[in-house]
């Protein structure tokens, strides 16, 4: 029997609703998990996915946000501190880079001034005949420097003459001798001249009476004693602020307020020393020394020793030229009258002046002039000795110095009257001395 055979026809036929069933099955299965996921995912699937890795996102980002600045508050602290510590460091730099700068000015300074003392000693030579060698006596000025003080060097640059110029400290304890000071000045003809107020009152009196006046800046330990020190107080702060002065380049003509112009110092200088000053003797011997003889007899032959003697410098009334002996003598005096105790700025103004280097200690190499007693006359060579005789009468002094008696104004006036308004009899009423 033979076997049967399908055509091609029939078996397309065949397999056509196999496919279409597939395709709806497909469809149907489609349909049923779609509606699953509408069930089940109200949102969207991807919708939530996207929410769920926002949100896992967002809590990454804040726990690294709160890292950060955590970190960075502790950046920021640690920079602070290496901030301080840095603006620390570099305050001290320019501490050290100020001092260096400083050493540096005075090496050159005195490397400056070695070389013009240098210069002017000339080239070394040797000794000339007998008789006719002498020593320096004049030492070099120092080189001006105005960044000590740029207001004073103002004022000096007009005030000054030839960078010359008197200098009186004043406060209101000695108003009254003050106006008697300047008054004379005036009269004279003398402009280059300059009052050191030590209080208001005083800049106001002088300002008021049109005198040149210069207030230093508030420094505590000179206004302590400038408004309410005494004669000698005050006297011993000018050691002091005359410093600026010969730091400046000035030669000064430091004055107390006891004095009477009469004529204008400046013609009767010699400006060969670093110290030119008048004398408290009262004759050739005391002014300018003499061989004091002491004795001693228990020691047989050897009883006399010899002595020299001078009396002393006035510090109330001295020219001061600006080199380093000068300025080193200012320092010292200063020195002394701020660290001792009971000490006269006189006496330890003439013990840095003429003590000699000793073991412990170095003297001061200034030189030194006296000045003509009769020219610049202490009043107990005017009370003592001149107006007694006839023809000491005549001379008329430069400057006298009422500084050998306590009752300065009235003595003052009276030499106005006598000198100046030729009143004869004005200095008659006064004794030679104190009557207490």
């Amino acid at each position: 029997m033979a076997a049967r055979r399908d055509g091609p026809l029939m078996r397309g036929a065949a397999s056509t609703p196999s496919r279409r069933t597939r395709l709806l099955l497909a469809i149907v299965v489609g349909l049923l998990v779609g509606c699953v996921c509408a069930y089940l995912y109200p949102d969207g699937l991807f919708r939530s996915s996207s929410s769920s890795l926002h949100q896992t996102i967002a809590s990454i980002n804040s726990h690294q946000d709160n890292s950060v600045q955590c970190e960075s508050s502790e950046r920021v602290n640690m920079l602070k501190s290496e901030l301080a510590s840095l603006s620390e460091k570099t305050a001290e730099l320019k501490k050290q880079v100020r001092d260096l700068n400083m050493k540096l000015q005075l090496t050159e300074r005195k490397r400056d001034q070695a070389q013009e003392q240098f210069l002017s000693l000339g080239p070394q030579g040797k000794a000339g005949p007998f008789g006719t060698v002498k020593g320096l006596r004049t030492n070099p000025t120092v080189l001006p420097d105005e960044s000590v003080n740029p207001r004073l060097a103002k004022i000096l640059e007009d005030i000054a003459v030839q960078k010359e110029l008197i200098v009186a400290l004043a406060n209101s304890n000695v108003k009254e001798m003050l106006e008697v000071w300047f008054e004379n000045i005036k009269r004279v003809g003398i402009r280059n001249y300059l009052v050191v107020a030590l209080d208001d009152s005083i800049e106001q009196f002088c300002k008021s009476k049109d005198v040149p006046v210069y207030r230093r800046n508030p420094d505590q330990d000179v206004d302590s004693i400038g408004k309410v020190g005494g004669n000698h107080a005050v006297s011993g702060l000018k050691f002091r602020i005359l410093r600026e002065f010969l730091q400046l380049g000035y030669s000064v003509l430091l004055s107390d307020v006891d004095i009477v112009y009469l004529q204008n110092p400046f013609g009767h200088l010699f400006r060969d020393s670093d110290v030119e000053s008048m004398s408290d003797g009262h004759n050739n011997m005391t002014a300018y020394g003499y061989n004091d003889v002491f004795d001693e007899p228990s020691m047989g032959w050897a009883r006399y020793a010899h002595t020299m003697r001078i009396w002393v410098y006035n510090s109330g009334f001295f020219y001061i030229r600006p080199t380093i002996p000068s300025i080193e003598l200012l320092d010292r005096v200063a020195t002394r009258l701020s660290t001792q105790k009971n000490v006269w700025d006189q006496a330890v103004f003439n013990e840095e002046l003429f003590f000699p280097s000793h073991p412990g200690y170095d003297s001061l190499h200034a030189s030194k002039r006296t000045m003509d007693m009769y020219l610049f006359m202490n009043s107990k060579v005017l009370f003592k000795t001149v107006r007694k005789d006839a023809n000491l009468r005549k001379l008329k002094p430069v400057i006298v110095h009422v500084n050998y008696h306590p009752d300065k104004l009235p003595r003052m006036k009276a030499v106005v009257e006598f000198y100046v308004n030729g009143k004869q009899t004005a200095l008659d009423p006064f004794p030679d001395g104190s009557e207490w």
